[in-house]
């Protein structure tokens, strides 16, 4: 690990002495902010190595079970501490962060070095398409709750959709990684990236089993210690935990995502970049959310039922998703589209209301 991400990591005991110092609540939760980023790194490196070892379908079902592992952790500490509309947001804001923040930085940095980018569309537009199916199941509860006010039958319909999203997500895994199809695409995407089997000796497998679990338990520590200090934080501040939810904990969470994907797009191999970003939004789109939604009945009840706002912006980001992978080409105004688009959103929700 580079110097830099082992600094970051004694963000954690820096938070935990605070906490329990009495600190400020900004130093608990700067301090496990900065330690979620190297970890997140470390997850996905680890995740990597393990799958060097297993071959490509069950190396592929692990990077598609871990991929967003940080992200599933913090939010399940956050609904563990009763902040529904929190993880709700969160949700909503990886899905933006990674299909407008990611891509746009990607497209915008690899378009001003290379131009025209070139790739191949037709994993891209699968992508697309679970993204836009997911989106329309995050849509219906809400739909439904106009008609229907008993929170039992929300909670039921969205218990339902869950269970739909996590069978349509295993099809979908399925298919990407065991299928004859799946495998020729993965195989194909593999020659093209750095992944540590191509060039490098892999880990053993108890030393990447070892630091994946190190690492998954750290984040635990770091998520737990983010998640006390947002509410006392977003008032000190006078930002609304909404904000919070949608704009900085996807970031941190992601991270790592960004960085991998600008450097696939520096290296003009965009195919990659835009798999990056459409595994990261489909995984918690139709993962992470429904494994929360089953969660949330030993925890804390938790719905589909998303605000409004949060419905146009995922309905927004899928469509120009959609949109720009159809050509099967990219350029660097698109990219800056993206972004835009996402500073739209950012700039919407830092006025909503605490």
């Amino acid at each position: 690990m580079a110097r830099w991400a082992g600094v970051l990591l004694l963000g954690i005991p820096a938070a935990w002495f605070a906490r329990r110092g009495g600190g400020p609540d900004w130093a608990v939760f700067g301090g496990a902010a900065l330690a979620l980023l190297p970890l997140a790194l470390l997850i996905k490196t680890a995740t990597e190595h393990v799958a060097a070892h297993l071959g490509e379908g069950l190396g592929g079902l692990v990077n598609a079970t871990f991929g967003n592992a940080a992200e599933l952790i913090i939010t399940l500490f956050a609904l563990k501490e009763g902040l529904p509309d929190l993880v709700k947001a969160s949700l909503v804001g990886s899905i933006l962060s990674n299909a407008l923040l990611g891509l746009g930085l990607a497209a915008l940095v690899g378009g001003l070095r290379h131009g025209t980018q070139k790739f191949h569309m037709e994993s891209v537009r699968r992508a697309s398409t679970m993204m836009i199916l997911a989106v329309s199941a995050m849509a219906l509860p809400a739909v439904f709750a106009q008609a229907e006010h008993s929170a039992f039958l929300q909670e039921e319909v969205s218990v339902g959709i869950a269970l739909l999203l996590l069978a349509t997500y295993a099809a979908y895994i399925g298919y990407s990684h065991f299928s004859r199809a799946g495998r020729r695409a993965v195989a194909a995407r593999k020659r093209e990236s750095s992944t540590p089997s191509a060039h490098a000796r892999p880990w053993g497998l108890g030393r990447s089993f070892g630091v994946l679990a190190a690492a998954v338990v750290a984040t635990a520590a770091a998520s737990e210690l983010l998640v006390g200090a947002v509410e006392p934080v977003s008032r000190s501040i006078g930002l609304s935990s909404f904000f919070v939810g949608l704009i900085v904990i996807p970031i941190v969470g992601n991270i790592a995502e960004y960085y991998s994907a600008v450097e696939f797009a520096r290296a003009n191999r965009m195919e990659l970049a835009f798999s990056i970003a459409a595994s990261s939004s489909i995984q918690v789109a139709v993962f992470v959310a429904p494994c929360l939604v089953l969660a949330s009945l030993l925890l804390h009840p938790m719905n589909l039922i998303f605000r409004p706002m949060e419905l146009v912006a995922l309905l927004a980001s899928s469509a120009i998703f959609a949109y720009i992978s159809l050509d099967g080409e990219s350029d660097w105004l698109e990219g800056a589209q993206l972004l835009a688009l996402y500073l739209i959103c950012a700039v919407t929700f830092f006025f909503v209301p605490r």
